[in-house]
């Protein structure tokens, strides 16, 4: 035990730190577990009493609910569009409807006929007893309106519906429901790959080159970052968009920034009058004559010398070949007389008219001739359709304008020719409506610029 001691007090003389590392180190692994091993709270060991509530509950009775609901029929909505070929059965049974008495009264009745004639695309919307029987409740028709004079304005509407002695019709022209629109752009190849990139229709396109067609010749004078801006009607039947022609209506205003010059044109009409459109300043942009022979399509070749197809030589092309698809309408580009309708040389089928004075304009290569000599014609009135009679080597117009026999830039004509001044009475009435379009075109284009930074 001596000597156990003794060494032990040697080994503390010697080594002290770790000795006493070793000592705190137990006594701390003890407080420890001590600490782990303590129960923090005391158990509660009481029993907890318990309760069982009854409670007599009054079930409803369902048999009125279970009856009303095996005598409720479950109707079925299903919409489609005319086709062309349809026919009563092919009709109802794309709609899911087998009803041998209502397609009797689809081929019978006079006005229910009409349905499935004429122009294809209209909006059906039927309504039918769900089940085998899938008789037909209601079928409501939405097509072109009846009175071809309202077409921009008026949708017909045409109910059909069952009743306890068979189906009632009727039949109605109605107002289109319009909403404004607007939309922008900027030229980076042509102008309908601009206004299909802002989301443009192709009537409103059409329309915003004959508003301008006047200022600018979309074939020579369109620039590379060019900009755009307009607003438009936008159709609806019943609050839904048209399934036939446009479902668009008018330009209201249209802003274009070419080559830095900026051109504005504002749809205005006063009272009853005839409207139109005007520039910023009141002034028309109709002029005594059409800029273009056709409504806005693609140009083949310009006012300038060119190396002739078939000649196979360089002559003075003093004229406008305008490339379009066989039998494309030809319009008169002013009111005149009819000098001469028939067939010369290399022009083939050939349309001149006099315009008054000394002016008259030449139509050739015609597929067909629509008037005859001495017959007076109107601007914007058909003459002939596009086609490649005489020296032609594909379809498309030559048109020239002449003035005191000789040929002239036809755009340069157009831009002269004289425009027409609102009086001072609707001139204020006309700058109230016109400041309140442009703020609208400005915010199309600040719009339309925003969109493209976010690109």
């Amino acid at each position: 035990m001596r000597l156990s001691l003794a060494r032990a007090e040697l080994a503390l003389r010697q080594h002290p730190r770790v000795l006493s590392g070793a000592a705190l180190t137990l006594l701390l692994g003890s407080a420890v577990t001590a600490f782990g091993v303590a129960p923090l709270t005391p158990i509660d060991t009481t029993p907890v009493s318990t309760r069982i509530i009854t409670e007599a509950m009054a079930v409803p009775d369902l048999t009125p609910q279970s009856l009303a609901l095996e005598a409720y029929t479950l109707a079925l909505h299903r919409n489609d569009v005319t086709r062309a070929g349809d026919t009563a059965d092919s009709l109802l049974a794309r709609l899911g409807i087998s009803d041998l008495e209502a397609a009797a009264f689809l081929r019978r009745d006079r006005t229910a006929q009409r349905i499935l004639t004429g122009r294809t695309g209209k909006r059906v919307q039927a309504t039918s007893v769900a089940g085998p029987s899938g008789q037909l409740q209601r079928l409501v028709v939405r097509g072109p309106a009846l009175d071809s004079a309202r077409a921009l304005t008026h949708f017909s509407r045409v109910t059909l519906t069952r009743e306890a002695g068979g189906f009632s019709i009727q039949e109605e022209d109605v107002a289109l429901g319009v909403e404004h629109r607007s939309g922008a752009g900027t030229i980076q190849s042509s102008l309908f790959a601009a206004a299909d990139q802002a989301g443009l229709p192709d009537s409103v396109t059409i329309q915003m080159a004959e508003i301008f067609g006047s200022d600018i010749d979309f074939r020579r004078e369109l620039r590379k970052g060019d900009t755009f801006a307009v607003v438009y009607e936008s159709l609806s039947a019943d609050g839904e968009p048209l399934t036939w022609g446009v479902n668009t209506g008018r330009v209201l205003s249209a802003r274009f920034v070419n080559d830095g010059h900026t051109l504005d044109a504002v749809w205005f009409q006063d009272g009853d009058q005839r409207g139109g459109y005007y520039s910023a300043d009141g002034k028309s942009k109709a002029r005594v004559f059409l800029a273009s022979p056709l409504a806005f399509s693609r140009v083949s070749s310009g006012f300038s010398m060119r190396f002739h197809p078939i000649l196979k030589q360089w002559r003075a092309h003093l004229g406008v070949d305008y490339a379009a698809p066989t039998g494309t309408p030809v319009r008169s580009v002013g009111d005149g007389t009819v000098e001469f309708a028939g067939t010369q040389n290399g022009y083939g089928n050939v349309v001149i008219v006099r315009h008054g004075g000394e002016h008259s304009t030449v139509y050739a290569h015609l597929s067909r001739i629509g008037v005859r000599a001495g017959q007076k014609v109107a601007q914007g009135d058909t003459l002939g359709g596009v086609g490649s009679t005489g020296w032609a080597t594909g379809p498309h117009l030559h048109f020239e304008f002449k003035q005191g026999g000789r040929q002239v830039d036809p755009i340069k004509v157009a831009r002269s020719s004289e425009a027409v001044t609102l009086g001072s009475a609707a001139l204020a009435r006309f700058r109230d409506l016109a400041s309140s379009a442009q703020d609208h075109l400005v915010g199309a284009l600040a719009s339309a610029g925003a969109v493209a930074q976010m690109e």
